[in-house]
């Protein structure tokens, strides 16, 4: 494990912010964080890089004990803080050099650096620009190669891709996939969900800090759920298709209302094809088809009660 929390707790007078949280990171992979404001996200988040004390449990990164060993730990982590932090009175490549001189970088080592992190963000055409000139979603970019230009084994980031177009959406996302492949480590807030379902590899759910569920998303869209709907349109009614149906194994119900046929199967059931079958025969053809599956969207909403995106 690189990442491992136990029992961590954080209170603010009367307010528990952080309630005994305990969370396990592999190394290589993509652990996201979901929770809405308020949740404990950030504050777990700033236990782990040592901006913010802990009041009881443990932290250990890369092994080691964060209080102990914490400016040990500290050379090895890059943060991508929800707000930007960058200085507009440096051009992008000055903003790089400066991070990369808190972490030790010097000489020709550092310049080497600084030109890898602009080109892995798509800005070294804008090396001697400065930020002020920058779109939203350029800024963004530069706060990614500010974060890894000491090429950290632990990357934390917090809502790297708020309020930005979504070509550098994609881009950031695509940038993430491609630090994990190079070996780092990534810790993964965000308001977005599919966001977090296409590039996590283990999401955890935090409300009222705690975690309240962890697991891949098939594993989280498991605890909710064992069927999906199918939703039909048919250009012909026939009643009789409706009973032929409710005969198939994993058909859960069936019924027709005019020309719209709904369907519950279990999930997974893998029963469209044979649907489909008994329609044709019936003299019917399908003029439109929605499978309504559980989204991890949905998770979140039945497991806090609250939307996601509505919350940020």
């Amino acid at each position: 494990m690189l990442l491992e929390l136990e029992g961590l707790v954080k209170r603010y007078q009367d307010h528990l912010a952080v309630d005994h949280v305990t969370l396990k990171v592999k190394e290589g992979e993509i652990m996201g964080l979901l929770g809405p404001n308020g949740a404990g996200k950030s504050t777990t988040l700033n236990m782990i890089t040592g901006l913010t004390r802990k009041d009881s449990g443990a932290i250990r990164v890369f092994g080691k004990d964060n209080e102990l060993q914490g400016q040990t730990i500290k050379k090895d982590i890059g943060v991508v803080p929800q707000e930007i932090a960058i200085f507009e009175d440096l051009t992008a490549g000055e903003n790089a050099a400066f991070f990369g001189r808190l972490y030790g970088l010097r000489g020709s080592l550092l310049k080497e650096r600084v030109a890898e992190a602009l080109a892995f963000v798509g800005l070294s055409d804008h090396e001697k620009q400065f930020p002020k000139k920058f779109s939203g979603g350029m800024k963004r970019r530069l706060n990614i190669a500010c974060a890894i230009v000491h090429k950290p084994r632990l990357i934390i980031m917090d809502e790297p891709t708020v309020g930005i177009d979504p070509q550098s959406r994609n881009h950031i996302l695509e940038s993430v996939k491609t630090l994990q492949k190079e070996g780092s480590t990534i810790l993964y807030t965000s308001h977005y969900m599919e966001e977090v379902d296409e590039i996590c590899n283990r999401i955890a759910i935090m409300d009222q800090g705690r975690i309240i569920a962890q697991g891949t998303s098939q594993e989280l869209k498991n605890l909710i759920s064992s069927e999906e709907k199918i939703d039909l349109t048919l250009s012909e009614v026939n009643y009789t298709l409706v009973e032929e149906i409710k005969k198939l194994e994993g058909v859960l119900e069936c019924h027709l209302e005019g020309k719209q046929l709904t369907v519950l199967v279990r999930k997974n059931s893998g029963l469209m094809g044979k649907i489909s079958l008994i329609i044709g025969r019936s003299g019917s053809d399908i003029l439109s088809l929605q499978v309504d599956r559980i989204t991890l969207e949905s998770v979140f909403l039945t497991l806090t009660g609250k939307s996601l995106r509505d919350a940020g």
